[in-house]
């Protein structure tokens, strides 16, 4: 009699491994066949990084990120809903289900990589510290006790910080901020892309960009959740195809004032 009500336990025991399985299989739902079925793509774009992202006179999202949401949703040939994110909270967004998709230009770090997917770059692009040209910093070492203004959970925090521990960082919870503390001299420095302090420059030309020095090559790439191999890869055959139809040099063209050039791949 013992040994019938051992093996009832043991099949019970399995059978709740199996309902938890279950759950776990249906906790990781296809997103790729999750987003066809509903007809809606959710994706974080910013409104803080021109000409990635920003608003024109009639406050409408405009600039190549937002132009790129348009085209992936136009290509799964669903609806979009677009959600404003910032650097800080693009990943966050991404982890507990805010978004599907972040086209942020956002650079891919080991770090990164442990908590979400990338999909191969789709736009080129460097990180580096700019100021004014009488400043005399010209690599991480020489910042001093220049202030330099960062966006907080960027790529460019996070390696000036890594570079320069030292260094006094100010913080910032978006881009907008960070380029409107260097305009109006709360901070001696920026550390920006090379694409938004060039619109910077441009929309600013009584201010000084000079670059002083470059933190690294930084290529855009998509985020998606961990897991989702089925929609990185859809996203990957997106962005090989544009890239191969000129799509992607016009968008590179238009807003970044420049051919796109061969990309780095994954």
């Amino acid at each position: 009699m013992r040994s019938l009500f051992a093996g009832r336990s043991f099949v019970a025991g399995l059978a709740a491994l199996a309902i938890a399985a279950f759950g776990a299989a249906e906790a990781k739902a296809d997103k790729l066949q999750d987003i066809l079925s509903k007809g809606v793509v959710r994706i974080g774009v910013p409104l803080d990084a021109p000409p990635f992202g920003s608003q024109d006179a009639d406050r409408k999202a405009i600039g190549f990120d937002i132009e790129m949401a348009e085209m992936v949703a136009k290509g799964l040939g669903v609806k979009l809903e677009m959600q404003q994110i910032t650097g800080a909270n693009r990943i966050p967004f991404l982890m507990t289900d805010k978004v599907d998709i972040v086209i942020s230009v956002m650079g891919l770090t080991p770090e990164r990589a442990k908590q979400i997917q990338f999909t191969a770059p789709y736009a080129n692009t460097f990180l580096a510290v700019y100021g004014a040209k009488s400043s005399t910093v010209s690599s991480p070492e020489t910042i001093g006790s220049a202030r330099v203004a960062a966006a907080k959970g960027t790529t460019q925090e996070l390696a000036i910080s890594a570079a320069a521990p030292k260094a006094s960082l100010m913080r910032t919870e978006d881009d907008a901020t960070a380029a409107a503390a260097y305009i109006t001299g709360q901070a001696d420095l920026l550390a920006t892309n090379s694409i938004v302090a060039q619109a910077l420059a441009k929309q600013n030309p009584s201010k000084e960009f000079e670059r002083k020095f470059v933190i690294r090559r930084s290529p855009a790439h998509m985020g998606v959740q961990m897991d989702q191999h089925n929609l990185v890869r859809w996203l990957d055959g997106f962005i090989f195809f544009n890239s191969m139809n000129g799509e992607l040099d016009r968008l590179h063209r238009k807003y970044l004032d420049m051919p796109m050039d061969p990309l780095p791949t994954l």
